[in-house]
């Protein structure tokens, strides 16, 4: 996978600005460039977590040009499971919440998912790093079988 080509999106809750943070800053350094920032950027003040999950997943779903959409978005709140549950609601958002490099891999590679949570809370930043590259790193089998699961969930 070509990583310059990567456009992603980011949103946090209050309780992942932190973790959000070193996760722009290693995307940076593995040199994506392509990186949006949707908030939040302070965590003493309480916020909704669906509405930063609506932002990024409105960024991979709109029906902007191919060129200005994301290709994948990365939430981050208290566990992640709320990111989670809010990013799935959203039509065309396969959003994974993944706490180890294997699930992140695999629900690439078998899920074509295009959004991951993670909980701030629940992960150290090493581990938090190593999982956002698994993700990032692993591109979609695109075997039959899979695509046909897929479209199972499209409804």
């Amino acid at each position: 996978m070509n990583l310059n080509n990567l456009k992603i999106s980011i949103a946090c809750d209050h309780a992942g600005v932190e973790l959000k943070l070193a996760i722009i800053d290693y995307l940076k350094s593995i040199g994506i460039s392509s990186i949006v920032d949707y908030g939040v950027d302070v965590s003493n003040v309480s916020v909704d977590y669906p509405d930063y999950a609506g932002l990024v997943c409105d960024s991979i779903t709109s029906s902007k040009s191919d060129s200005s959409k994301a290709t994948l978005g990365i939430l981050i709140c208290g566990t992640g499971i709320g990111m989670c549950i809010s990013a799935n609601k959203h039509k065309g958002i396969r959003c994974a919440l993944c706490s180890d490099t294997y699930s992140a891999r695999l629900t690439r590679l078998h899920n074509d998912a295009n959004v991951l949570a993670m909980g701030a809370r629940t992960l150290g930043t090493g581990l938090a790093l190593d999982i956002i590259d698994a993700f990032i790193k692993t591109e979609f089998s695109k075997e039959q079988r899979h695509i046909n699961r897929i479209c199972k969930l499209e409804v």
